[in-house]
């Protein structure tokens, strides 16, 4: 073969791009729940007969990562020589999928020029499938509880549906036409995949095509290197704590993480985090992989479309047995430490190069869910809602305001009128939380509080497990307002709490509380009229102003009391 031209390499890769999002949009235009078309709780890529992602169009991003391993367990699991043209398989065995039992990876293998020459895989959150609680499991004590265990079904064999397994994924969940249809959308976007690459490949020819990924594969590599080469090199260490476990309420779970950089590596250690827990916050070593490489991409190519050859450089350690890397029977339902990790990460590598790394965000995704019989339909209906954070101050800048926390890049919450019309529930009212931005120089972005107001009886869920550790500002910044939910508000039943499974009656109402992010800098030093500003859209109040800044504004002409500002500073 004469020598590859970069102009056809560059033609393939933008198709496989395009084929992806292609498969995006199949995927959110069929779907029926609103975790897919609206959040977009899903993840999905093109790989190579060697389960190299070449691309993908990220939802929650560390889904697609994480779908590398699952990928790559599932065709071990099956065998290579035993896929045909027409295949698709189901995978919902956490420990290769990556995630748990309701988060389904689909698997098609994509065959062209009488060759296999790669797959499609699409990860997505199914509403329910056989878990002992509906919505969520909270509790669980091993991943027997935690639903249908799929280890690679072919849920289609050679093009022809496997009726029996239809039947059997339709009598494992309480809401049959819900999941039965989000995977025919699922089943439809990877055979829209299948079809383009093998499009492409009789189209360049397969020797063309396995040259261009390789090429592909080694220029993601060579700038991930490029990029890795201009950090300082060392090594830190940082750790952050999650609430609990959902068994024992009282103790804290840590995540521990120790990253070196070299001139040729980026080394993540998770040794010294909490040891395996007993309810279902473990990670399946997959997803552990998959956080760990969103931080390293942010650090390095957050600016290019990912594959395979972005993470070579990468190396991840977890002790098996430990909560970063479950082992068979270990609960992992309740994935929440994958949450917090990458912001671990960031706060090791903050020890190295802090005027380059925010300060903590949020820390969570306050996850909401509603669900029982419709008081119209008397089926079942079930709905949730993945909240905003503040993002952390960096040197230079406030932190955003209102962000979906850095874990789901690409993902969105639910609008107002969408969670309206789907459960008898309104929201009540959606705003930024006043002084929940950490204080400094550079100010941390505001999380929000949304209410729900329940119209009649239902059970209601939240998953947030960062409730008891605010999250850190950096460089004299100081820390901003954990989130926490609160249920019962202004009644003598009101709690406040993090993750809770509670049956709610009609009009009662649950205020969701996300959190903001940390500060950056003595806040003292912060200019008096940005804090001025904050004052007076809100954002803070005029005793935060006084208290963490040092700045006095006066009431009627709400203006900087200049003198009274120095003598307080000084």
């Amino acid at each position: 073969m004469s020598e590859l031209d970069p102009i056809t390499t560059e033609v393939i890769h933008n198709y496989l791009l395009s084929a992806a999002r292609e498969m995006e949009r199949n995927l959110m235009r069929t779907s029926y729940s609103t975790v897919i078309y609206e959040v977009r709780d899903f993840g999905l890529g093109i790989y190579d007969e060697h389960c190299r992602m070449l691309s993908e169009a990220p939802g929650l991003a560390v889904f697609t990562r994480g779908n590398d391993y699952g990928l790559k367990k599932t065709v071990e699991f099956v065998g290579a020589d035993n896929m045909e043209p027409g295949d698709l398989l189901l995978t919902s065995y956490p420990y290769w999928s990556s995630a748990h039992p309701m988060d389904v990876l689909a698997i098609s293998p994509i065959f062209a020029c009488g060759e296999l020459v790669g797959y499609t895989a699409i990860k997505q959150h199914w509403m329910d499938l056989g878990q002992k609680d509906a919505g969520y499991v909270l509790d669980s004590v091993d991943v027997f509880q935690e639903g249908l265990l799929m280890p690679g079904l072919k849920l289609y064999k050679a093009g022809v549906l496997d009726q029996e397994i239809e039947n059997l994924l339709r009598f494992n969940t309480r809401v049959p036409e819900r999941v039965i249809g989000d995977m025919n959308a699922q089943v439809s976007a990877c055979r829209t995949g299948e079809r383009r690459v093998s499009s492409l490949v009789e189209r360049f020819g397969l020797d063309t095509f396995r040259a261009s990924t390789e090429a592909i594969l080694d220029h993601g590599e060579r700038i991930a290197r490029a990029r890795l080469a201009g950090l300082p090199n060392g090594t830190w260490s940082a750790k952050d704590w999650a609430d609990d476990d959902g068994i024992d309420h009282d103790t804290l779970l840590r995540i521990h993480v120790t990253v070196t950089i070299t001139d040729d590596e980026f080394l993540v250690d998770w040794s010294g985090s909490h040891p395996a827990t007993p309810g279902p916050m473990n990670l399946p070593i997959g997803l552990t992989e998959g956080v760990s490489a969103l931080a390293f991409k942010g650090i390095t190519t957050p600016d290019t479309p990912a594959n395979t050859g972005n993470y070579r450089p990468l190396r991840v350690i977890a002790p098996p047995g430990e909560m970063m890397h479950a082992i068979p029977p270990s609960p992992t339902f309740t994935v929440w430490a994958a949450l917090l990790a990458p912001e671990v990460i960031l706060k090791a590598l903050s020890r190295g190069m802090p005027d380059h790394i925010p300060a903590c965000s949020g820390g969570d995704v306050f996850s909401v869910m509603g669900l029982g019989p419709h008081p119209e339909t008397g089926e079942i209906w079930m709905e949730g809602n993945n909240e905003a954070v503040g993002f952390g101050a960096y040197a230079g800048s406030d932190g955003e305001d209102a962000i979906m926390h850095l874990s789901e890049p690409g993902c969105r919450n639910n609008p107002v009128e969408v969670i309206e019309t789907k459960g008898p529930w309104i929201i009540e009212n959606y705003h930024l939380r006043q002084d929940s931005g950490g204080p400094g120089k550079f100010r941390g972005g505001m999380g929000v509080r949304r209410t729900y107001r329940f119209l009649h009886p239902a059970t209601t869920l939240t998953m947030v497990k960062k409730t008891k550790s605010a999250p850190w500002g950096m460089a004299g910044g100081h820390d901003a307002e954990a989130g926490h939910v609160v249920i019962w508000p202004g009644t003598d039943r009101e709690e406040r709490t993090g993750a809770i499974h509670y049956p709610v009656d009609a009009e009662d109402v649950l205020q969701n509380n996300s959190g903001g992010g940390g500060g950056w800098g003595n806040p003292f030093e912060r200019d008096p009229q940005c804090v001025l500003e904050d004052v007076i859209n809100e954002l803070v109040s005029p005793g935060s102003a006084r208290r963490d800044y040092g700045v006095v504004i006066a009431a009627d002409s709400m203006t900087v009391d200049e003198q009274a500002t120095a003598v307080l500073r000084s």
